[in-house]
Order: C-alpha cells, then structure tokens, then sequence
C-alpha cells in the first residue's frame, strides 16, 4: 500500500506583518485616554464615561494580546511545537471576544445600579472628553480595518477599537441631551444601549474564535465543496478521513486519505492538487495520503465514525 504525504505551506502569507505600526499607535493612544477619561469621568460623575474607559482599558489589553499573538505566529516550528505558535491568533481573539463580553456585563450591572441611585452628570465634560475618544478610536479602528476580513486577530482588534468609537458617539449623544435636558437618567441608559450593540458585534467574534480553538472548519471553507473536489479529481475513487482545522485566524490545513485503485497517481498529481487546494480554498497547508484499496488491508479510518 503506497502513502505519500504532500505540503504546501506558505509562511509569507500573515497579514499580521503589516500591523505593527498600527498595533504600537493604537496602543499608545488608547492607554493614554484610558488615563483622561478615568480622570474626567470621576470629576464629572459620569458612568458613560467610566464605563468608556473601563471598555478602553481592555482595548489595551486586547491590542497588546493580539499583538504578542501576531508576533508569536511568525515564530519557526520546533521539533516539540510542529506548527510554531500559529494558533496564538486564535487563542488571541477568543479572549478578545471574552474581555468584551466581561466588560459589557460589568457596564451593564453599574448602569442598573444608578437607575435606582441616579447621579448629576457634567454633561459638557463629558461631551468634550467623549468627542476626543471618537477622534482616537476611529484613527486606531482605520489602521486595521484592511486586514478585518482575512485575520480573525485582526478583526478582534478592529471590533474593540470600533465598539469604542461607537461607544464614544454614544457618550457625546448623552451628554448633549443632559445638557439640553438635565435627565440624568440618560447617562445609565445609553450605557445599556451600547452595551447590547457590543454584545451583538462582539457574539460573532466569540463564536467564530471558539469554533476554531474546538477545530471547526473555518468559515470561509465549504467541506462539502472540498470532499466532492476530491472526489471528482482523476483516479479518484474514494474519499475518506477529511479533516480542515485553523493553525492560526489566517491559515487552515488539511488531511485526507484518497483511494486510487489504479496505482499511485505521482508527485506532478500531488503538487497540483496542493496548488488547487490553495487557490480554490484557501488551505495552505495540505497533507495527502494516497491508498490502492486493498481488500485485505482496509484503512481503519476509513468509516466516517471514526476520528
């Protein structure tokens, strides 16, 4: 029975190279308006502002752990860590998606408490100071929102820096009708309203994220599509033991065993089906086992059961 196994792994393609520049500026202003707003949100007594900072601050931790998670990825396999540290990224964005999800149940359990105990609000400060976080947070949100779409990682940043930016707007809309209305009320219940459209963005990101961490199929990847590609290649009888997993938010790999009955179909087969695998699909990384069929020596993962 032959096996061949056949890679094609491309180590240039990390988005997360051209971010760096992006991850040092956003977090070097979020973390200095972390600081002001703090400040400015006890002078002016205002949960909509503290709220905002406590959501900056975990910006910050956000982008560092993201940015450790790009800078880890790009490091070279070992003999004991096959596959480098590629699923950092992943890692990365699921505990994005979960500081999120913490820091808005934290905003809305404070929210709650000043409806019972409402308390008077500078509306003007906070207009001014929450006016600067959108300014901040829209130029931070910009430097990522190329690679959004290609990098789990990266959209995690970006969802952080943009719930921000909307988070701000928001403050600025109560603060403007404090002012014109003196209903101090509003601050508490803007603070709900965002909150509940952070958690709506934010769902996605965590069940994307967990999905990959639990080797899921990526998103982008139809297995369906892959198997009957497979199945339709020349020589190609049977199709068994398919796996598609993330190694990291910008790469996915590939197992599977092909029945050839007619012999193996050779290595000029093999590179081409990598190539097509990459172009069609996006997996980078394939590992292809061909098998004859013999009857007396049947693969044991050959029943889709069994894992």
């Amino acid at each position: 029975m032959a096996h061949q196994h056949s890679h094609r792994h491309d180590h240039g393609h990390h988005s997360t190279n051209n971010f760096d520049r992006a991850f040092i500026v956003s977090v070097a202003l979020n973390a200095g308006f972390v600081v002001i707003e703090a400040i400015y949100g006890i002078l002016a007594n205002s949960l909509a502002l503290l709220a905002d900072a406590g959501h900056n601050l975990s910006d910050v931790l956000g982008l560092l752990l993201a940015w450790g998670a790009s800078l880890l990825v790009r490091r070279q396999p070992t003999p004991r860590r096959t596959f480098g540290f590629r699923r950092s990224t992943i890692l990365a964005a699921l505990i994005n998606a979960i500081l999120l999800l913490i820091a808005c149940g934290g905003i809305g359990w404070e929210a709650i408490q000043r409806f019972r105990t409402p308390n008077e609000v500078a509306g003007q400060t906070v207009i001014v100071v929450a006016a600067i976080g959108i300014v901040i947070n829209t130029v931070s949100a910009l430097m990522f929102v190329a690679g959004r779409k290609t990098d789990l990682n990266i959209r995690g940043a970006f969802l952080h820096l943009a719930a921000d930016a909307a988070i701000s707007l928001g403050v600025v809309l109560t603060g403007i009708a404090i002012v014109v209305t003196g209903w101090q009320w509003l601050d508490p219940a803007v603070s709900l309203g965002v909150m509940a459209v952070i958690v709506v963005g934010t769902w996605h990101l965590f069940q994307e994220s967990f999905n990959l961490v639990m080797d899921a199929v990526p998103a982008g990847i139809e297995p369906l599509a892959v198997r009957t590609y497979l199945s339709e290649r020349p020589g190609v009888v049977h199709v068994h033991d398919l796996h598609i997993w993330a190694m990291s938010t910008t790469e996915a790999a590939l197992t599977v065993h092909l029945v050839t009955p007619n012999g193996h179909p050779g290595d000029e087969f093999l590179a081409e089906l990598c190539h097509e695998l990459h172009d069609h699909f996006g997996i980078e990384h394939a590992t292809i086992q061909i098998e004859l069929g013999d009857s007396d020596r049947p693969c044991a993962l050959a029943p889709e059961n069994v894992v």
